[in-house]
C-alpha cells in the first residue's frame, strides 16, 4: 500500500469517517495523534511512516489533510461524515459558487434542494472545472449554480476549507440553476 493515492484513500476514509475501525480517537476538531495512526495502520496491516503522511499531505492535489503546527496531529479539512466541530468561521461567499453532480440527481436535488447526505455540510466549489470533474465521479455530470450572494444576503452562512472547499448546511432549490454551459 506504499502508492500515494491509495495512502490517500486510507487517511480519508479514517480521518473523514471511521477513525474507529483502527482503534484512533479523533478529537472534536478532528485531529488525530500522527503517532498513534501510524501504529494502529500498521497493526491494522497499513505500512504508514511519518516520511509518506508529510509527502502525502504536501502533494495531496486537493489539499484534503493538514498536519498542525507543531508537527504531532493531523485531520481532514473537509468531508466529516462524524461529527466534528471544525472550527470554520463564517465569512463572505463570492456572488456565484458551483456544485456538480450527476444528471440521475436532478429530479431530487430540484425536490429537496442540495443536502449534506451523510456529510455535515454541502459542498460547494468556487470554479466550473472543479465542479465538472466532482460530477463525473457520480456519473454523467451536471453542473449547478449556487446564487451565493443572495443566500448570503437571505442569512446562510458559508466557510472555507483550508482546501479552498466551500461549505454550507444546505443549499434549497430556489438558488440553484442548471448552469448555462451545460
Amino acid at each position: 500500500m506504499k502508492d500515494k493515492v491509495q495512502i490517500s484513500r486510507f487517511l480519508s476514509y479514517i480521518l473523514r469517517h471511521a477513525p474507529e475501525s483502527i482503534g484512533l480517537t479523533l478529537d472534536d476538531q478532528g485531529w488525530g495523534e500522527i503517532s498513534t495512526l501510524i501504529s494502529l495502520a500498521q497493526k491494522n496491516g497499513t505500512p504508514l511512516t511519518l516520511k509518506l503522511i508529510k509527502d502525502v499531505v504536501e502533494t495531496n492535489d486537493k489539499k484534503r489533510f493538514a498536519i498542525s503546527e507543531d508537527g504531532l496531529f493531523i485531520r481532514a479539512v473537509q468531508g466529516h461524515s462524524l461529527k466534528t466541530t471544525v472550527d470554520y468561521q463564517a465569512i463572505t461567499p463570492p456572488k456565484i459558487l458551483y456544485h456538480g453532480t450527476a444528471t440521475r440527481f436532478i429530479t431530487s436535488i430540484f425536490d429537496q434542494g442540495l443536502i449534506p447526505n451523510g456529510r455535515q455540510y454541502v459542498h460547494l466549489s468556487q470554479d466550473y472545472k472543479t465542479a465538472v470533474n466532482v460530477g463525473n465521479r457520480h456519473g454523467k455530470a451536471v453542473v449547478l449554480t449556487v446564487d451565493s450572494e443572495k443566500m448570503f444576503s437571505e442569512g446562510f452562512e458559508f466557510y472555507q476549507a483550508d482546501n479552498g472547499v466551500w461549505l454550507t448546511l444546505s443549499v434549497p432549490a430556489k438558488y440553484l440553476k442548471i448552469d448555462e454551459n451545460e
